[in-house]
């Protein structure tokens, strides 16, 4: 399966490119916007995630001779080739050639706040918005939902292990990193650890216990297998039997000089069997081992079993996270803010005005400047890049930074990405600054000259 194609497009966006190519205007130079317009999860933030899968894809982007043939194979509804053969062509010689500036992967961003900024030729932008838009979406959605558990969790490990019910082997990849990002400290997915280097983890599964004969013969072949790295799943047949084996295991392993990590819970009353579970290992001088819940996670299923009391030191979530299960999609979008027919002509500014207000898009060459007190961001104002910004509007801030930074200049990188952990701790500093000073409808403005070609009369 090869998704690093040009072909990873919707139809439409080629149809438009064709029309470009036919009235002569791939010469046209145009500005795009990436942006949401609303915060998933009825939240108050959303982080901004697929960056560096963007710019690989951008890196990578060309129609192969493969592509050119299954496009010259496809006919209209009048029996005729779909696309002129001179227009493939040019297609097949088309080579990346936009500017892409954007904000670092991590960052806490805000409804109509580009994440990206995409300037070049008109009919390149238009065939590069389905696949930022896919990227992006499913990348920003996981890494604000993981957030939110990380929130939830406070600094208590979370495993992520969604790869099975995720959506599809790049869905699963994507959405494992961006769990990283947003704050999960391990995956189950194996390729997304090593194109990652995400650290591993997993336990067992209930039919490695069912295989055996008995429970506790599972227990000590996992015990043999793994040594003081064993995880024992207790709820395969009787939670409290399960529990009272594992302690027989432990004891096992202290004979071998080595010891019992955890238990693992997935099912039942977890809060309950969590308490019952922590009395018995104590009880037999097991303090140190831990106790692993998962089945269905969730921020709000973790917040309410702290509030609960229950004794428990990891978390495993998966299906609820890679799959955004309460959000399945981001509200993003993609605008068209200005457009030249030629070098020598000034801007024109584009705006989509529509019935549906909340559809309304902002014009221009886009910026977002955050201001901060004393290391705390206050406000972000939306500027335009031309007409530039007086930062006497926010008098009270005593810094601020412009948050798209420039990544790619002509289809060259000219800013090296970081890596992934790198981009999870810069996510993690911007988390914890949110939840120690975060404000619920955070103020997004528009500078003054901006606002007077967003509402014109």
């Amino acid at each position: 399966m090869n998704t690093q194609s040009a072909l990873l497009t919707d139809f439409y966006q080629l149809t438009m490119a064709h029309g470009y190519w036919q009235n002569n205007r791939t010469d046209t130079e145009a500005v795009f916007h990436l942006f949401f317009r609303r915060h998933p999860f009825q939240g108050d933030f959303t982080i901004a995630c697929g960056l560096e899968p963007a710019i690989e894809f951008l890196q990578n982007w060309q129609f192969t001779q493969t592509d050119i043939h299954y496009l010259a194979s496809l006919t209209n509804k009048a029996g005729r080739p779909q696309f002129q053969p001179a227009f493939l062509d040019y297609l097949h010689n088309l080579k990346f050639e936009c500017d892409i500036d954007a904000v670092k992967e991590g960052t806490l961003m805000f409804p109509t706040e580009p994440l990206l900024r995409i300037k070049g030729p008109l009919i390149q932008c238009q065939l590069l918005e389905t696949a930022l838009l896919n990227l992006y979406n499913i990348s920003s959605l996981i890494a604000t939902k993981a957030a939110r558990i990380r929130l939830a969790a406070g600094d208590d490990p979370i495993a992520e292990f969604g790869l099975r019910r995720a959506q599809g082997p790049n869905g699963g990849l994507l959405a494992s990193r961006a769990a990283f990002i947003g704050g999960t400290n391990s995956t189950s997915n194996v390729l997304a650890g090593k194109q990652y280097h995400i650290p591993v983890s997993g336990t067992v599964a209930h039919s490695w216990i069912m295989s055996y004969p008995t429970e506790l013969d599972a227990f000590k072949a996992t015990a043999d297998l793994m040594g003081s790295d064993t995880v024992l799943l207790v709820d395969t047949y009787h939670t409290e039997n399960g529990v009272k084996n594992a302690i027989k295991t432990a004891k096992y392993l202290q004979t071998k000089n080595e010891a019992l990590f955890a238990i693992r819970l997935d099912s039942g009353d977890l809060p309950m069997l969590a308490k019952q579970a922590r009395n018995l290992l104590d009880a037999a001088g097991l303090q140190h081992v831990k106790i692993i819940i998962s089945g269905d996670l969730d921020e709000y299923k973790i917040a309410e079993f702290k509030q609960r009391h229950a004794p428990i030191d990891i978390w495993g979530v998966g299906t609820r996270l890679a799959t955004a299960f309460d959000y399945p999609a981001l509200d993003i979008t993609y605008k068209l803010g200005a457009i030249k027919n030629n070098k020598e002509e000034a801007w024109q500014y584009k705006m989509k005005i529509t019935d549906d207000g909340s559809k309304k898009s902002i014009p221009g060459i886009l910026q977002v400047r955050r201001y901060y007190h004393q290391s705390r961001p206050i406000a972000d104002y939306l500027y335009h890049d031309i007409f530039g910004i007086d930062d006497a509007l926010q008098k009270d801030a005593d810094a601020s930074i412009d948050l798209l930074e420039p990544i790619l200049r002509k289809g060259e990188l000219v800013n090296a990405l970081p890596t992934t952990a790198e981009v999870r701790e810069f996510a993690q500093q911007q988390l914890m600054l949110w939840r120690d000073h975060g404000q619920a409808n955070y103020a997004v403005k528009l500078e003054a000259k901006l606002k007077a070609i967003s509402n014109p009369e």
